[in-house]
């Protein structure tokens, strides 16, 4: 799964192995903790990358939302709720990384 990340986030990771380490430790922790299962939790981050406008975390949970067995009906719809809260450029923007996503798929 190493092919999608970015050179910057590997070469984080390989100065600070300690503290990517316990990021990845407290990930699983928190998305196990709650009652959603993984396609739910998924769409959940994938709208939160969208409105927080991070063109990395919407492409990784659109990846791992699809592995999770979410639709891209659904992946898409995530990303249209984000319109009036988020605004038009925001989920347009969101849009292109999602369907450039779907379309290396």
């Amino acid at each position: 799964m190493t092919d999608h990340l970015p050179d910057v986030y590997l070469g984080f990771r390989a100065r600070f192995p300690a503290v990517a380490a316990a990021h990845d430790g407290l990930a699983r922790e928190v998305d196990q903790t709650g009652p959603l299962d993984e396609r739910t939790t998924r769409l959940v981050k994938l709208g939160m990358a969208v409105a927080s406008q991070s063109q990395g975390a919407v492409r990784s949970n659109v990846r791992k939302a699809l592995d999770a067995g979410a639709s891209p009906e659904e992946i898409e719809h995530v990303v249209l709720l984000a319109l009036t809260s988020s605004g038009f450029p925001t989920v347009v923007a969101a849009w292109q990384w999602v369907q450039e996503v779907l379309t290396a798929r």
